[in-house]
This record gives structure tokens, C-alpha cells and sequence, in this order.
């Protein structure tokens, strides 16, 4: 079901652009982590992976503020407010002078960009539903995935020409042409009647029937630990490309590579989801993810933790699709349960998951050692743990919050 006003492809382009922005922040900074940690003087190479999670870290307090936030003004309001935010975190960043000042830059962005990122799903579950709301979803994803397609090479070229602190200049044009686009073209979906004003007992007495709801949160675990097994490859990325494969200026082009698996799949899943619905698909993903990730932990303890750059780009290929399989169906089967409290229950799902997929990947994170064994382990307990989470959420009755 739509009640979309704008066109179809109009309303996915606009809402593409709007949550790119996230992956925009994290993947564009990619090529420069290497460059900020010099320039600082980081001592442990490690540390310069908390550029990219503790913006994840941000997410997570922003994503429980905007939902319900969203509910109260409406969905256009909240998105505007988050993007002023996330501009104030990108001029802290941009004029850092200690490592510490651009991690405080990072977690506002972090925060900031959770405005765009949690009203624009509840604006989506405004106006589809159901097998709809998962092809908008899966389509918005496909157009999405060209942003870490060329993020990084769009990030090293800013850099090589004017230098890491200019990367920041490229998020400021973005949510410049987000605010300005969506401002003029998008009408607001949540009209006044329906709106939930900010009571702290309604908030909480809400939350309690979302978290307490076995399906979301089920999915909403099971998307944790997917986005935390791509965090953990993409805090690692520029170090394996670099320090196993000695890509060089080479990494954005394999990057991108790896990113396409995902864009295909989200294209496929656009089709392949009105006809075989959201679970089938995604448990078949999930074992994907699973076997092949297998494959790179038996082939990579065979090499010594690296196996050869056909390989790892070839398992990774597979890897990808299955992920791109599984982003647009695990968030719209967890927001499909959430009517009235679409706002809210964003925020909940959101927060929940990045904050499981900033535990996830911290704590694997921490164990890379020039090898793809501990992103391997990764990848496998996330598939195994969502793949338990994705049956019981089947098997639940639980209706609409």
C-alpha cells in the first residue's frame, strides 16, 4: 500500500540521499584513518578504528531521542533538527586539534545523523506496509549501497587534493542538499491528530510494550548482529586491503567491488520479496552468510590467516549479497509490527541494533592480528546467533504494539 504524493522513484532517490548520509560519515572517512592517526600521533594503530564505531556509538543516543521526537513534531522537523546537529559534530571534527576532539566531532555526527536515519523509516512506515514497505525499503537500499560504492575513493581523492579536514566539507554539502530537497519536496507524513506529545510515563510505558514484544525484538537483535559483522569488516577494511593485500591506492576500487555484491542483492531482494516473501529469504540469506563465511575460516586457517586476494574477494562477493539480503527484510519485518508507534519503535530498533553491532564489533575488532580469521569468527556468530532469532520471531504470535 503507498500514499506516497511524490513519485516512486522521486521518493526513493530523496530517501536514498536522506539516509546515505550515514554511510556517507563512515566510509568517505575510510581512506584518511590512516592520515588522522599520523597526524595525532596515535600511538596504537587499533585506535583509529573508534573514528568509525564511536560514531556508531553516537547513533545509538540519537536514535533514542529522534524516534520519539518524530512521534511529537512530525517527521520533517525531526530529520531538519538532526541534520543541524550532525552539521555542529562535522565543524568540531573539521577543526580538531587532538585525536580526542575528532572522536567528540564523530559521536555529535553520530548523533546528529540518527534525525535523518530513524524519521525517515518511520516516514517510510507512514506510508508502506508490508511486502511494499520491504521492496521501498530494499530499492532505497540499492541506491543507498552506490554511496560506500564510492565513498572511499571520493573520500581519498578530497583528501589527496586539499587533505583529511576537507573530507568534513563534503558532509556539510550533502546535508546542505538533504535539508534544501527535502524541505521543498517532501510533504509531512504524520499529520497532527496523530501525534504522541513527549511524556516521559507515555514514552516509557511505550518502550515497555515494544521491548517487551518478542517478534521486533527478535529482528531487531538479529539486525544488530548483522550491521555489527559489516562494522566489523569496515573498521578493518582499510587495514586488510592495505597491510594483507598491499592495495594502496587500490582500496576504494576492491571496496567498491565488495560493495556492489550488496547493491545486486538489494536489487534481486526488491523483486524476489513480493513473491517469496520477507522470512523464506531471509533465513535462505542467513545461511549464505553462514556457509561462506565458513569457507573463509577453513581456507584462511589452511594460509595462515590470509588466504589468496581471488579468494577473500570472491567469498566476500558472496558474503556481501547475502547482507544485502538481509538489511531491507530484518528492519521491515521489525517495523512491521509497529503501528502507532512507528517513531518510537524506529528508535528502539535502531538503538538496540547499533548498539549491539558497536559491542559486536569492538570486541572482535580488538582480535584482528593481520589475519581474516578473527572477521571470519565474526561473521559466523552473527549468522548463527540471527539465524536462532529469525525461527523463534516466526514462531511468535505477538500482533501490532
Amino acid at each position: 500500500m503507498s500514499k506516497s504524493p511524490l513519485s516512486r522513484t522521486e521518493f526513493v532517490a530523496l530517501l536514498s540521499l536522506t539516509t546515505s548520509l550515514t554511510a556517507l560519515s563512515i566510509d568517505a572517512i575510510l581512506p584518511a584513518l590512516q592520515a588522522i592517526g599520523q597526524a595525532f600521533t596515535v600511538a596504537n594503530a587499533n585506535d583509529t578504528q573508534f573514528i568509525v564505531t564511536l560514531f556508531i556509538l553516537g547513533m545509538v543516543f540519537g536514535e533514542i531521542l529522534f524516534g520519539p521526537l518524530s512521534d511529537a513534531i512530525g517527521r520533517k522537523r525531526a530529520i531538519l533538527a538532526g541534520l543541524l546537529i550532525y552539521c555542529i559534530g562535522t565543524l568540531v571534527a573539521m577543526a580538531a586539534f587532538s585525536f580526542e576532539q575528532v572522536i567528540i566531532g564523530r559521536i555529535i555526527q553520530g548523533i546528529g545523523v540518527s534525525g535523518p536515519k530513524i524519521a525517515s523509516r518511520a516516514l517510510i512506515r507512514d506510508l508502506y506496509e508490508g511486502r511494499a514497505m520491504a521492496r521501498i525499503m530494499s530499492f532505497i537500499f540499492m541506491v543507498f549501497i552506490l554511496v560506500p560504492m564510492l565513498a572511499p575513493a571520493l573520500g581519498q581523492g578530497v583528501m589527496l587534493v586539499a587533505g583529511w579536514r576537507a573530507i568534513f566539507i563534503l558532509f556539510l554539502v550533502l546535508a546542505a542538499v538533504v535539508a534544501l530537497w527535502l524541505g521543498l519536496r517532501q510533504p509531512e507524513t504524520l499529520t497532527p491528530e496523530r501525534r504522541i506529545r513527549l511524556s516521559p510515563s507515555t514514552l516509557f510505558s511505550n518502550a515497555v510494550l515494544i521491548v517487551r514484544h518478542a517478534k521486533v525484538m527478535a529482528y531487531t537483535l538479529s539486525a544488530g548482529l548483522i550491521f555489527g559483522a559489516l562494522l566489523l569488516y569496515v573498521s578493518t577494511a582499510q587495514a586488510i586491503f592495505i597491510d594483507l593485500y598491499d592495495a594502496g591506492d587500490r582500496f576504494p576500487l576492491y571496496f567498491a567491488m565488495l560493495a556492489s555484491g550488496v547493491g545486486v542483492a538489494s536489487f534481486s531482494n526488491g523483486q524476489l520479496v513480493m513473491r517469496y516473501g520477507m522470512h523464506r529469504l531471509t533465513v535462505i540469506a542467513l545461511g549464505g552468510l553462514i556457509f561462506f563465511a565458513g569457507a573463509l575460516l577453513v581456507v584462511a586457517s589452511q594460509t595462515e590467516g590470509i588466504p589468496s586476494f581471488p579468494v577473500f574477494m570472491g567469498l566476500f562477493f558472496l558474503m556481501f549479497f547475502n547482507f544485502g539480503l538481509l538489511f531491507g527484510n530484518l528492519n521491515a519485518m521489525a517495523m512491521e509490527s509497529l503501528g502507532r508507534v512507528a517513531g518510537l519503535g524506529a528508535s528502539v530498533i535502531a538503538s538496540v541494533s547499533s548498539l549491539l553491532a558497536v559491542a559486536l564489533s569492538v570486541s572482535v575488532g580488538r582480535f584482528y592480528d593481520q589475519t581474516v580469521i578473527p572477521l571470519a569468527v565474526g561473521f559466523i556468530l552473527a549468522g548463527a546467533l540471527s539465524l536462532v532469532l529469525v525461527l523463534a520471531a516466526n514462531r511468535s504470535s505477538a500482533g501490532e504494539v
